[in-house]
């Protein structure tokens, strides 16, 4: 039994009794689990860290039929209200402010982030290696833009002045107080950005990332 055959007796392990709610479940298309339960293409590594966090599927057990399909304890993630909401949707789909509680697919409890605002899932590759697609990065909010640690990433949001921009980047000093310097770490994503601190929504430091495999 494969990885795909396996995904799919985890469909009936956990009770979903169509590809549409499981699929809904791992916000996934219906076309692209149906394509993966036919074994069309691979369980991706995006769907995996679904799996591991919001069901706690043991994903060696996924991956290559050892141990059990689930872990026996959650050692991260509970249904308790202690913790950091978990928002699984990318930066151009969220608002001016990403925190709405009710929006939160679950709480991450994890004792060194607990002090932060949200998790989110990092897409794109603008940032990697810092930060590779398909990572979870750890963000809290700064609310005096006086006092930011140069050279460190932050999630970035702008009112309509600065097209609007949801994105991380590294943001250094302007000879302009007034002004901001938002850079890739990619060396392929090639240019800075300006923008002025009057124009930020919101603005969040990461704090740290959690890897699959890693909770």
């Amino acid at each position: 039994m494969n990885e795909n055959l396996r995904l799919k007796k985890l469909m009936d392990l956990l009770d979903f009794r169509t590809q549409k709610d499981f699929a809904a479940a791992l916000n996934i298309k219906q076309g692209s689990l149906s394509d993966i339960l036919r074994e069309r293409i691979n369980v991706s590594n995006a769907i995996k860290d679904k799996l591991e966090m919001k069901f706690d599927v043991n994903l060696t057990w996924l991956e290559n039929g050892t141990g059990e399909p689930f872990f026996k304890k959650k050692p991260a993630v509970g249904e308790s209200k202690e913790g950091v909401p978990y928002f699984d949707m990318s930066l151009s789909d969220a608002k001016d402010f990403i925190v709405e509680e009710q929006r939160a697919e679950y709480l991450v409890n994890y004792l060194p982030f607990n002090d932060c605002t949200a998790y989110l899932p990092v897409y794109g590759d603008s940032m990697y290696p810092k930060y590779a697609a398909g990572e979870i990065i750890a963000i809290k909010e700064i609310t005096n833009y006086e006092v930011l640690q140069w050279g460190e990433a932050y999630v970035v949001m702008t009112d309509e002045d600065s097209n609007s921009l949801r994105t991380i980047k590294l943001i250094f000093q302007h000879a302009d107080d007034n002004k901001l310097i938002l850079r890739s770490s990619n060396p392929n994503f090639k240019g800075d950005t300006v923008i002025s601190k009057k124009n930020i929504l919101s603005l969040y430091i990461i704090k740290g990332k959690i890897t699959r495999n890693v909770i």
